[in-house]
């Protein structure tokens, strides 16, 4: 132990000293433990430890790499302020022109509206059911039919995510996920302990014929998939992919988590797993994406069955959602403001991603039409957290693979959040993006 605790320190001070550059593919295990005459294991428990410590990456297939520590382990994940000379790449934050005025409207049709009094109140745990038959009537708009019952009002999608964890797994249980996902459902399924099983992904969907023969050799209790503009890779999953995937699901007893938070950007996409298989999924969405990301109004549609749990979870974290902001979000919902919003967003993730295609021409891009996020490829011997180092360097903030990683294998990648600058300031810093790209990754 004291040999492998001796070893770590000073491969730790040999990368933050830069004796050890960004990049530095290490020796293997065997090649470790032979050049420090210590054993195999140790010198894996050695990496492990590095690792921990953010100062390496282990890639399956590849080897062991010095990370680029300028850019902290889990970058991309974990919600930070960026200077305010920085382009913000990283989170999406879409709001359009205008939305200012219409919540200040909002506010004033709230505050002469004679229910303040009921809005300073504690509410229902799942939210009152005249708001609950507001968020029905939309998803009916979506093509979801569902009575109110089924419905809980939470405090965002990532709320509604991890009530549904909290009510349907525990600790230990089996979930399949795909092999790049929503970093938010990693960092949960972590915090509750969940065992996390990576399938690898085609173009347009997890690899099914992967998925059933996990279920066949696992007690997979869940598939978290987000079938409709999926981040980070935007697909659109086909409606037979969808259909196979539910026969899946019922014929071994798994559970489906659908997340649906970019889902409005699509446009005629199939029905959702929620509209087919009401009886086994469980639907999170909400209206973070869709108008705006301070309101933290999400809805979760349940089987009957576990409402009951549902709403315990809720009791037992927020107990409700705020009634104002729910109530903004309900009279938006009723009046056309957030089906005019998603039309209007739908149009500028169109223009936004177009400029992306446009710029990053000739540079292997995935991406949606109409999605908020493109995801760049590198070629071999290129490395990601070096080019978000250049990139932070010139007041650009991007994500690498990392948080979206599932597997052992992280690609070598990045990821453009499109929607929190302005058109003209997103062209020239996708400007820069594809010059630090060509120079750092491409030469």
């Amino acid at each position: 132990m004291a040999a492998s605790r001796t070893l770590v320190d000073a491969l730790a001070s040999d990368i933050r000293t830069g004796r050890l550059a960004a990049g530095v593919r290490l020796p293997t295990h065997r090649g470790l433990a032979a050049r420090e005459g210590i054993a195999v294991v140790t010198a894996t428990r050695v990496y492990a430890q590095l690792e921990a410590m953010g100062l390496v990456s282990r890639e399956q297939g590849r080897g062991t790499f010095v990370r680029d520590i300028a850019v902290p382990a889990g970058h991309g994940s974990d919600q930070q302020v960026v200077a305010t000379d920085a382009v913000d790449l990283t989170f999406n934050f879409p709001s359009l022109p205008g939305q200012a005025d219409l919540l200040r409207q909002a506010l004033r049709e709230v505050a002469t509206s004679g229910d303040l009094d009921s809005l300073l109140r504690y509410q229902p745990h799942r939210g009152r059911p005249q708001d609950r038959a507001s968020i029905a009537r939309h998803l009916r708009r979506r093509g979801i039919t569902t009575d109110a019952d089924r419905i809980l009002i939470v405090n965002g999608a990532q709320q509604g995510l991890a009530i549904t964890v909290m009510a349907a797994l525990k600790a230990g249980d089996v979930v399949a996920v795909d092999a790049l996902t929503y970093p938010g459902f990693k960092v949960l399924a972590h915090a509750l302990q969940l065992g996390l099983e990576p399938i690898p992904t085609t173009t347009d969907g997890p690899n099914l014929d992967a998925l059933e023969k996990l279920c066949a050799t696992r007690p997979v209790r869940a598939i978290y998939t987000m079938p409709t503009l999926h981040n980070p890779l935007g697909w659109v999953m086909p409606a037979r992919d969808r259909t196979r995937l539910i026969k899946i699901a019922r014929q071994y007893g798994s559970l489906i988590i659908e997340d649906a938070a970019y889902a409005f950007l699509a446009e005629d996409p199939p029905p959702s797993l929620a509209a087919t298989a009401p009886d086994i999924t469980v639907y999170v969405s909400g209206l973070s994406k869709s108008v705006a990301t301070g309101l933290r109004v999400g809805f979760v549609v349940a089987p009957p069955s576990a409402v009951p749990s549902l709403e315990r979870a809720i009791r037992v974290t927020t107990w409700n959602t705020p009634a104002l902001t729910t109530a903004i979000a309900c009279r938006w919902l009723d009046d056309g403001t957030v089906d005019r919003l998603e039309a209007q967003k739908r149009e500028d993730a169109k223009a936004r991603q177009s400029l992306a295609r446009q710029e990053l021409a000739g540079l292997p891009l995935i991406g949606h039409p109409s999605s908020y996020f493109t995801w760049l490829t590198l070629p071999d011997g290129a490395r990601a957290d070096r080019l978000t180092a250049t990139l932070a360097r010139r007041h650009i903030s991007v994500t690498t693979a990392e948080p979206f990683t599932t597997s052992t294998h992280m690609p070598q990648a990045i990821r453009l959040a499109l929607a929190s600058t302005d058109l003209d300031r997103l062209q020239s810093t996708l400007r820069t993006v594809r010059q630090a790209a060509v120079e750092d990754a491409y030469t």
